[in-house]
């Protein structure tokens, strides 16, 4: 089974018949976040929030415009639990904030992380905790600096550790983990001036650059350090939407990575293979692309 969000409502899709069946329709004045689902399967985990449209323009998909003034205005927000056997939603946790980003745990079932969205040097706190039994919250990653930007944040597929990246207040990044109980902290310097990252543990690592670099560009652990910055391939991504950002994602065992292009006007889902070693690739040549 695959689910899908179309307006305010979520539909299940049969991917052997295509069969859909409407598994939640909410109301129309809240606006429905990105899908997950528990580890156990038995939930369809998002987010709903105030559509606040009518006070001023907003457009997060297209330039993050209203993206600061969402986060100011605190819009009402919830975490909804949608049952797949059927039955009613329950809103797990509800808050006045700008609530997105939901991330389940692939391998425990009552745990998710979701984000206070907003300009990432703004917001209060990115990362949060949520057991879904107990309603429970917490702070992962607390910002260790005032104006501090750390985001992104992802699964290990442990389920346990939870991968991020982010700038320091005098802009230098850095690549970090962390277990969901804030113990296990681990960061390390990373001088690419990045977009949207991802790590498999900390042994391989890609990067999406920022526009106009249309490449993958990707490094190893070599020891204590990094090695020089590869090209696994060309992306070749517009940039232009939320949609067709190319958002590399490695496999559970690092040996293929998936990501999004708009190359042929449409935006698609890639496959390519990872090479055991980055030696061979071409390196990434810095001068005038960063």
């Amino acid at each position: 089974m695959a689910y899908y969000r179309t307006g305010n409502q979520v539909v299940e899709l049969h991917l052997e018949n295509l069969e859909e069946r409407l598994l939640f329709s909410g109301p129309d004045q809240w606006i429905l976040g990105n899908l997950n689902c528990s580890a156990d399967g038995k939930y369809v985990i998002t987010s709903q929030r105030e559509d606040l449209s009518h006070r001023f323009l907003i457009d997060l998909g297209n330039g993050y415009i209203g993206h600061q003034e969402l986060m100011e205005a605190r819009p009402k927000s919830a975490i909804l639990r949608i049952p797949v056997a059927g039955g009613e939603a329950e809103a797990v946790f509800e808050d006045d904030c700008f609530i997105t980003h939901i991330n389940a745990s692939p391998t425990i079932p009552n745990l998710i992380t979701f984000c206070h969205e907003g300009p990432w040097h703004l917001v209060d706190q990115r990362i949060w905790g949520l057991n879904l039994d107990s309603g429970e919250t917490w702070k992962i990653r607390p910002r260790k600096e005032p104006q501090e930007k750390v985001g992104h944040e992802y699964w290990y597929p442990d389920g346990e550790t939870i991968g991020y990246h982010g700038f320091r207040e005098n802009g230098a990044g850095f690549f970090g983990k962390i277990k969901y109980d804030n113990t296990e902290l681990e960061e390390t310097e990373f001088s690419f001036v990045n977009w949207h990252a991802y790590s498999h543990g900390f042994e391989k690592i890609v990067v999406d650059g920022r526009a106009p670099i249309d490449v993958l560009v990707v490094w190893e652990q070599v020891g204590d350090a990094f090695s020089a910055p590869k090209v696994l391939c060309e992306h070749r991504c517009s940039f232009h939407s939320q949609k067709v950002h190319a958002h590399p994602r490695f496999s559970p065992d690092g040996s293929k990575l998936l990501f999004t292009s708009d190359k042929n006007g449409y935006g698609n889902l890639y496959l390519v293979d990872v090479p055991a070693s980055f030696a061979l690739l071409p390196d990434f040549e810095v001068k005038g692309r960063e």
